[in-house]
């Protein structure tokens, strides 16, 4: 009715006796895990980018989407990030707010693996879109 209580070698935990040893497993270290992270809201953040240059092109972000994709690329051992075509409608205050909060993300990343040249950019990006947001709140 009741289980024996486990004494020595015998005793392993549910996970090591049901799915094997754990280097069946693939481990990717801390850095790694960061890194796939920060690729990840470094994309979508140029997703949103390239969705606001085609409501409202400027150099500005034209350059942020250059830079954008350069840090993707190298978090992703040179690989290029996809890119999709903007899209024709939107509201460019919630684009605007999106970028904004994806660029907080990505900052609070790039600082907890120490990559000083995600941070700058996404610090500028945050700075960027929130000029946009208080603009877009004053004429409204």
């Amino acid at each position: 009715m009741y289980e024996p209580i486990r004494t020595g070698p015998s005793r392993r935990s549910v996970h090591s006796t049901m799915a094997g040893p754990s280097s069946d497993f693939p481990h990717r270290s801390r850095e790694e895990e960061l890194d796939i992270q920060l690729a990840g809201h470094l994309s979508a953040l140029l997703a949103v980018t390239d969705d606001l240059r085609g409501l409202t092109p400027s150099a500005d972000l034209d350059d942020a989407a250059e830079r954008l994709a350069e840090q993707v690329s190298r978090l992703r051992g040179g690989r290029a990030p996809l890119r999709a075509t903007p899209t024709a409608g939107g509201d460019p205050v919630a684009l605007h707010r999106r970028a904004h909060t994806l660029a907080g993300r990505a900052l609070v990343v790039a600082a907890s693996r120490a990559d000083t040249a995600a941070a700058i950019l996404t610090a500028e990006r945050m700075d960027a879109h929130s000029s946009q947001l208080a603009l877009s709140t004053a004429t409204h």
